[in-house]
């Protein structure tokens, strides 16, 4: 069985940061990539950035320069350090890993960026 968790969501002003957490428990041999989705209102599922066992990553456009994604692999956590948060930044964010070929997600945890 695996877990994943997110943690780290809050309200915050434009302009302001956040650090969004995403640990990874239970039968986790064979752990590979970790992602960052958001989810807003009425809007599909996107990914946000990716980051894989050998520490590459990769960004949504609309993200790059402003997030840095990061990963501690002996605690088996991810990390999403959103700065210069925008309105459009408003979603749930969730975390997706990858364990065997197998996509295992977490709860999600909202983002709220006021004006």
């Amino acid at each position: 069985q695996v877990h994943v968790v997110e943690s780290g969501g809050g309200l915050v002003q434009a302009g302001g940061s956040l650090r969004l957490s995403c640990a990874a428990s239970g039968s986790i041999w064979g752990l590979n990539a970790m992602t960052w989705y958001r989810q807003a209102p009425g809007k599909q599922r996107d990914l946000v950035a990716h980051i894989t066992n050998a520490g590459n990553t990769n960004y949504a456009d609309s993200v790059k320069g402003r997030f840095t994604i990061s990963r501690d692999s002996d605690k088996n956590t991810v990390y999403l350090q959103m700065n210069s948060l925008k309105a459009e930044d408003r979603a749930v964010y969730y975390c997706n890993v990858i364990i065997n070929d197998i996509n295992y997600w977490g709860q999600g945890t909202q983002v709220t960026v006021s004006a």
